[in-house]
């Protein structure tokens, strides 16, 4: 083991650590007086729950940015085959150049082992609304189970779906 403290064991060049310039970076959205990465580390890091991170990629196979089989194994029963028949016509495509995004999105736990959650995404002026099921498998991973969306559910040929 090396004994010195200024570069790491195994290094076996003989510059040490380059030094940092002195005195606060600045940071977008004006002056500050705290650096950077001081400040993120003073943020709690929340992690995504299972409905929020559906969410997301539902929103990403259903406008067109994502292959729908980037959701197999992450969907159960009839949910996937609704998914890959619906997935080409782009439900929640851009309209007028604005890329869709997640508003909001919100679960409830009616169960143990469920969560049934709704989101709003926009696309320009036009907001969509959708709602899932996730089941929590033996295995402990969640997984989509029924999917609607504007309040019809999404099956291949349903009235409403484009």
């Amino acid at each position: 083991m090396s004994t010195d403290r200024t570069r790491p064991a195994g290094r076996r060049d003989q510059s040490g650590p380059r030094s940092a310039p002195s005195g606060p970076r600045p940071t977008p959205g004006g002056p500050r007086s705290v650096p950077l990465q001081r400040s993120r580390r003073l943020q709690p890091h929340r992690p995504q729950r299972p409905h929020q991170w559906f969410a997301e990629r539902l929103l990403a196979v259903l406008s067109g940015q994502r292959p729908v089989h980037w959701m197999l194994g992450h969907t159960i029963g009839e949910a996937y085959d609704q998914l890959a028949e619906l997935a080409p016509s782009t439900p929640l495509r851009a309209t007028h150049g604005s890329r869709p995004v997640l508003r909001h999105c919100r679960g409830a736990q009616p169960a143990t082992g469920v969560v049934e959650a709704f989101a709003s995404i926009a696309a320009g002026d036009r907001v969509r609304a959708m709602a899932f099921r996730l089941e929590q498998g033996a295995d402990q991973r969640w997984r989509c189970a029924a999917v609607e969306l504007g309040g019809e559910r999404l099956t291949a040929g349903a009235p409403g779906c484009r």
